[in-house]
Protein backbone atom coordinates (compact mmCIF):
# COMPACT_ATOMS: atom_id res chain seq x y z
CA UNK A 1 0.00 0.00 0.00
CA UNK A 2 1.36 3.42 -0.93
CA UNK A 3 0.29 6.99 -0.12
CA UNK A 4 -1.91 7.32 -3.21
CA UNK A 5 -3.77 4.11 -2.37
CA UNK A 6 -4.31 5.25 1.22
CA UNK A 7 -5.70 8.59 0.05
CA UNK A 8 -8.07 6.81 -2.33
CA UNK A 9 -9.40 4.66 0.53
CA UNK A 10 -9.31 7.27 3.31
CA UNK A 11 -13.06 7.84 3.43
CA UNK A 12 -13.88 4.13 3.37
CA UNK A 13 -11.18 3.47 5.99
CA UNK A 14 -12.48 6.13 8.36
CA UNK A 15 -16.06 4.92 7.88
CA UNK A 16 -14.99 1.31 8.58
CA UNK A 17 -16.06 0.20 5.12
CA UNK A 18 -12.88 -1.56 3.97
CA UNK A 19 -12.31 -5.28 4.29
CA UNK A 20 -9.90 -6.65 6.88
CA UNK A 21 -7.03 -7.10 4.40
CA UNK A 22 -7.21 -3.51 3.14
CA UNK A 23 -7.57 -2.19 6.70
CA UNK A 24 -4.44 -4.09 7.72
CA UNK A 25 -2.50 -2.80 4.70
CA UNK A 26 -3.53 0.78 5.48
CA UNK A 27 -2.59 0.43 9.13
CA UNK A 28 0.82 -0.99 8.22
CA UNK A 29 1.35 1.95 5.89
CA UNK A 30 0.20 4.43 8.54
CA UNK A 31 2.67 2.93 11.01
CA UNK A 32 5.51 3.80 8.65
CA UNK A 33 4.22 7.02 7.02
CA UNK A 34 3.94 10.11 9.18
CA UNK A 35 2.41 12.18 6.36
CA UNK A 36 -0.50 9.81 5.78
CA UNK A 37 -1.00 9.40 9.52
CA UNK A 38 -1.38 13.16 9.88
CA UNK A 39 -3.83 13.30 6.97
CA UNK A 40 -5.94 10.43 8.34
CA UNK A 41 -5.98 11.89 11.86
CA UNK A 42 -6.90 15.37 10.64
CA UNK A 43 -9.62 13.96 8.40
CA UNK A 44 -11.07 11.97 11.30
CA UNK A 45 -11.04 15.07 13.49
CA UNK A 46 -12.70 17.16 10.79
CA UNK A 47 -15.46 14.58 10.40
CA UNK A 48 -15.95 14.51 14.17
CA UNK A 49 -16.22 18.31 14.31
CA UNK A 50 -18.61 18.72 11.41
CA UNK A 51 -20.66 15.56 11.80
CA UNK A 52 -20.75 15.20 15.56
CA UNK A 53 -23.97 14.98 17.50
CA UNK A 54 -23.29 18.08 19.52
CA UNK A 55 -23.23 21.53 17.93
CA UNK A 56 -20.15 23.60 18.60
CA UNK A 57 -20.68 26.42 21.06
CA UNK A 58 -20.05 29.85 19.61
CA UNK A 59 -17.97 32.27 21.66
CA UNK A 60 -20.12 35.03 23.12
CA UNK A 61 -18.59 37.78 20.95
CA UNK A 62 -19.25 35.77 17.78
CA UNK A 63 -22.78 35.03 18.94
CA UNK A 64 -23.43 38.74 19.59
CA UNK A 65 -22.10 39.79 16.18
CA UNK A 66 -24.17 37.11 14.47
CA UNK A 67 -27.34 38.22 16.25
CA UNK A 68 -26.64 41.87 15.36
CA UNK A 69 -26.07 40.97 11.70
CA UNK A 70 -29.26 38.91 11.58
CA UNK A 71 -31.21 41.70 13.25
CA UNK A 72 -29.92 44.25 10.70
CA UNK A 73 -30.72 41.87 7.83
CA UNK A 74 -34.27 41.30 9.05
CA UNK A 75 -34.92 45.04 9.29
CA UNK A 76 -34.18 45.56 5.57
Amino acid sequence: MNCDAVLLEISNYIDGEVDAVVRQQIEIHLHDCEGCTIIVNQTKRTVEIFCGDEPLALPQDVRSRLHQALHRKLQM
